[in-house]
């Protein structure tokens, strides 16, 4: 459900009619005030004068306003619903953390809205925040990204909020705008060791370097980069240079092909699965193959990374209880005492090995692998097909028994999850989730100021 939808309101006929459609943006501009403004008044904030206060009382009560928040606000009720301010709702880790949220909500007897950040133009992000305060009476921002993180910054101090965020990184580039870390409590996964547990565990299986396909930062790292970074300065390797743009298996599949026939590339470790699954597609398009020729890691573990042919090495990230995580700090914010849940374990980052990643190859193979001519296109072998000579076809017993064989002899072990997973000395589980209390003083982290 997203909420927030708004239409113009119609005049109160008297004094005390209610009407559906009216907005706490129709009050703040009967009243001429801010809608922040209308916001510290409806939750008895002690930041707004007496004569401010009573004109948007009096303005509230010409126009009837009772939606939701406000009117259990006005009689002292407990907040029973929350909206989440998200940018996408289609990539693996929102959504996942989105159903954790909705599941929690549900748990508990809470409403939940969503409200979409449309762009990380501020018109829009303004809007996406003013109309999630309108139904609900608390808000939880999944800034993962740039727009989240403009979000937060609209937030007013005195609506109860969590931000969902990557780790805090430890620096970031020089020359670019700066903007405050959240003032809001967050929850994060720690991907910092989750990364330097993937690099590691490339460079164990021989690889002189690791490459890094990153996702995007408005910092100009991320913990991923940190973690990638210290696990080859820990083994006395320089870094190559990341290549950090994109989410998508497009992006991956384009940033891939700028390296893809480069013999001393072996090894990749990619921001996301999407990124790697493109990342294998342009190594494949050059034939090189994964895992002989280069080595693939992924980052979240999304539903069908085990399906893939080859099944792909991941680190498995549970967005999913992240989210209810979330809501679980929520409601301490809230001080709901009658409300609990049956308590969330942290998630744990790990790395799940699988198929796309191998032994470093030889010299003499690396060699031989970059570049191969290129392979023919479909309607080529098409044609060679139809002209070439055809054999005989084999009985329905014979084609039986030698599919049998074929499958029994060559048929990989199940890509299952338990099975998989790494457990070799200092590639244990990592603990996951970290809550920090936000911060009101003003630190910051560097940013691109992109819009």
């Amino acid at each position: 459900m997203v909420t927030g939808h708004m239409v113009p309101a119609p005049a109160a006929t008297k004094p005390g009619d209610r009407s559906p459609s009216v907005s706490i943006r129709d009050v703040a501009r009967a009243a001429g005030v801010s809608h922040q403004t209308v916001s510290r008044v409806i939750n008895e904030s002690p930041n707004v004068s007496a004569t401010t206060r009573r004109a948007v009382l009096d303005t509230i009560t010409a126009l009837g306003f009772r939606p939701n928040r406000a009117a259990r606000a006005l009689a002292g009720g407990p907040v029973q619903s929350v909206t989440v301010l998200v940018s996408n709702t289609s990539l693996y880790g929102y959504a996942a953390a989105l159903q954790g949220i909705e599941e929690a909500t549900r748990e508990v007897g809470f409403g939940m809205g969503v409200r979409v950040i449309e762009s990380v133009k501020p018109a829009d992000v303004r809007e996406a925040v003013e109309r999630a305060l309108e139904p609900a009476g608390a808000l939880i921002v999944i800034a993962f990204d740039w727009a989240g993180v403009l979000a937060l910054e609209q937030v007013p101090d005195d609506v109860a909020a969590v931000a969902m965020t990557p780790a805090p990184t430890e620096g970031a580039d020089r020359g670019r705008a700066a903007i405050s870390i959240p003032r809001q409590p967050c929850v994060f996964i720690d991907e910092f060791a989750a990364a330097k547990q993937a690099t590691d565990y490339l460079l164990g299986l021989g690889h002189p370097t690791v490459h890094h396909l990153s996702i995007p930062s408005w910092t100009g790292t991320t913990r991923r980069i940190e973690g990638w970074r210290a696990a080859l300065r820990e083994a006395g390797v320089r870094a190559p240079r990341p290549l950090q743009s994109g989410w998508t298996a497009d992006w991956g599949y384009e940033a891939c092909r700028a390296i893809a026939k480069d013999p001393k590339v072996t090894a990749l470790l990619c921001g996301n699965d999407d990124i790697a699954l493109g990342a294998i597609r342009a190594m494949h398009e050059v034939g090189r193959s994964v895992p002989t020729d280069v080595s693939v890691v992924g980052f979240d573990d999304v539903p069908y990374a085990r399906f893939c042919i080859p099944a792909l090495t991941t680190v498995r990230q549970d967005f999913q209880t992240l989210g209810k995580v979330s809501f679980e700090v929520l409601l301490e914010l809230l001080g709901s005492a009658t409300r609990s849940l049956a308590g969330s374990d942290f998630p744990r980052a790990e790395l799940v090995v699988r198929e796309s990643a191998g032994p470093a190859p030889s010299p003499s193979a690396t060699a031989a692998s970059a570049p191969r001519a290129p392979r023919p296109t479909a309607a080529a072998a098409a044609s060679a097909a139809a002209s070439a000579p055809r054999a005989p076809r084999p009985t329905t017993a014979a084609a039986g028994a030698v599919a049998a064989a074929a499958a029994n002899a060559a048929a990989p072990r199940r890509p299952g999850d338990e099975a998989s997973t790494h457990k070799s000395a200092g590639a244990q589980p990592i603990r996951g989730v970290q809550v920090a209390p936000g911060n009101r003083r003003s630190k910051t982290y560097e940013s691109s100021g992109k819009t």
